[in-house]
């Protein structure tokens, strides 16, 4: 259902319906975030946003753009304050054209001379003639191209001293004209002229009111009286400008201190904004030449009992993926890098301090046996999301370069593994490797281009003897749909035999996998990563990053 239908639908109901001022598409979205039936699109609002006088200062074009601001922003209904048309009939009919396309589901149109001033204003409310005001409703309603579209006819004779029975005669005018509704306007303290009218007026056409000088008069009163909508004209924006200059002192006279709990969070503003339904589009939707691709990252492991780890007390309150390395987490470089490529969808496992485990655009799954869980464990609580054409799996607890993603995005094969032949040349002590034997051994030498797209993996794990091994596993891995499907079948198969309460890592996963017949491949690298397994390893990644 468009906007207009919508409103001419509420119109049609015995509700009230409860328009509030904004002036742009931020503004818009708090009135429909507070359960209000539709946006107004004030006039003094808009022009107070441009800092300039509510005196058709603004031209149509201004007006317009921030009305279309308004309706891409919101779902419920935005109606437009008009002014005075912009001019005569024939600049209304260019105006009601150019709205009604935009999406407006109605216009509101004041009889007063052009240029208007603001009706609070003292000093000149000058009112057109009624033939000439009745000559721009009737030019509005041969313009408007579908019927669910209105024109709201507002009377200023209360505003401009003219007296009740002028207003009930423009009142009356004006809805022979076919005006959908009429706006009654008083600037009095009371509700009493708007009371009068409305008895007097008897429903002829539905009555509007904007009761910014009278706001003692209840919903409820306006209810039994029988008007149809109230426009809370301009209160946001006055409470706006408040609170801001209010913030903004005390930033002046103090700091920052003590303001936070006094102003929007900056997750509001992101969740106004339409961020987190940006990032879901960017997963369902975004792609480049390298096709589909997620990214599993199993950060559920508890690596603070690790003798040095707990000696300098570090990861006491959190996981090693929110590790600080120079001003940033390790989980966040390693987002910066899948961005770079393209890569929006990323599911982190998390389990040990997974509250701590925070950044946009992520999907968090909990494993919530990570105490006597492995890495696969955590990697099968995600198994569901391995559905892209490529699926990377990187630990969190590594670091890497750009490019040693680049080289395994580019790898064919159904798993296909990152493996480093540097290891052996490492000059400080190193345990707990993950070993690999590969078909092909590093070239050596000292000048040496290595032209092999891809090695294949015999044998992977802790205990290959180091003599034996030629790389080691360098903590990123890609697979296929029809990899994943192979590495689950190879879990559920260890699983079996170990008996429940075993945990199961990704590497001994990889070797059922090779022994049951699968082709493993690898890209092989000569450094361009680390990782973080103890103090040492933290303090050496901090460095590459001092400069």
């Amino acid at each position: 259902m468009n906007k207009a239908k919508s409103l001419k639908g509420l119109m049609q109901k015995e509700a009230l319906i409860r328009l509030v001022g904004a002036h742009n598409g931020l503004t818009a979205k708090l009135v429909e975030k507070n359960g209000f039936e539709g946006v107004w699109a004030s006039g003094l609002e808009i022009s107070a946003s441009h800092a300039s006088p509510d005196a058709n200062i603004l031209t149509m074009s201004d007006s317009l753009s921030a009305a279309i601001d308004m309706i891409d922003s919101v779902s419920i209904p935005v109606v437009a304050d008009c002014d005075t048309g912009f001019g005569n009939s024939n600049n209304v009919i260019r105006m009601v054209k150019k709205y009604e396309a935009a999406g407006v589901a109605a216009v509101c149109i004041e009889d007063k001379l052009f240029p208007k001033v603001n009706s609070y204003i003292p000093g000149r409310q000058e009112l057109a003639s009624i033939p000439e005001f009745v000559g721009k409703i009737m030019a509005s309603k041969s313009a408007q191209r579908t019927e669910d579209f209105m024109i709201f006819a507002r009377i200023e004779a209360l505003i401009a001293g003219w007296g009740m029975e002028e207003a009930l005669k423009r009142a009356k005018a004006y809805a022979d004209a076919e005006a959908d509704a009429i706006v009654i306007h008083s600037k009095q303290k009371t509700p009493d002229e708007i009371i009068e009218f409305v008895k007097k007026w008897n429903n002829y056409r539905p009555v509007i009111i904007i009761p910014t000088s009278y706001p003692d008069f209840t919903e409820k009163q306006m209810r039994e009286l029988g008007i149809k909508i109230v426009i809370y004209a301009n209160q946001g924006l006055r409470a706006a400008v408040k609170s801001i200059n209010e913030t903004l002192n005390q930033i002046n006279q103090r700091g920052l201190a003590g303001l936070e709990d006094k102003i929007a969070p900056m997750a509001e503003i992101f969740d106004l904004q339409g961020m987190p339904q940006l990032k879901e589009d960017e997963k369902k939707y975004l792609r480049n030449e390298k096709g589909n691709i997620k990214a599993i990252i199993p950060a559920a492991g508890d690596v603070s009992q690790e003798a040095s780890f707990q000696e300098k007390d570090l990861l006491k309150d959190i996981p090693v993926a929110m590790l600080d390395i120079n001003g940033k987490p390790v989980l966040q470089r390693t987002m910066e890098n899948l961005n770079a490529v393209g890569i929006q969808d990323i599911v982190v496992i998390t389990g040990y301090r997974g509250e701590k485990i925070f950044n946009e655009g992520i999907t968090k799954i909990n494993n919530p046996n990570f105490s006597t869980s492995g890495v696969m464990d955590s990697i099968i609580q995600a198994s569901h999301c391995l559905n892209g054409e490529k699926n990377l799996i990187i630990y969190s607890d590594i670091l890497f370069e750009r490019d040693v993603l680049g080289k395994l995005l580019k790898a064919n094969g159904d798993i296909v593994l990152t493996i480093d032949s540097s290891y052996q040349h490492y000059k400080f002590p190193k345990r707990d490797l993950d070993l690999v034997v590969a078909r092909h051994s590093p070239l050596r030498g000292e000048r040496v281009l290595n032209v092999r797209q891809s090695n294949q993996i015999l044998q992977i794990g802790k205990s290959i003897p180091r003599e034996k091994a030629n790389y080691e596993f360098a903590g990123l891995a890609m697979v296929s749909p029809k990899g994943a499907g192979i590495l689950v079948s190879a879990y559920q198969k260890l699983k079996s035999r170990k008996g429940p309460g075993k945990a199961i890592s990704f590497i001994e996963t990889i070797q059922e996998a090779i022994n049951s017949g699968c082709t493993v491949e690898a890209v092989e690298i000569n450094g361009g990563w680390t990782e973080i397994k103890n103090f040492e390893d933290y303090k050496r990644a901090c460095n590459f990053f001092s400069t």
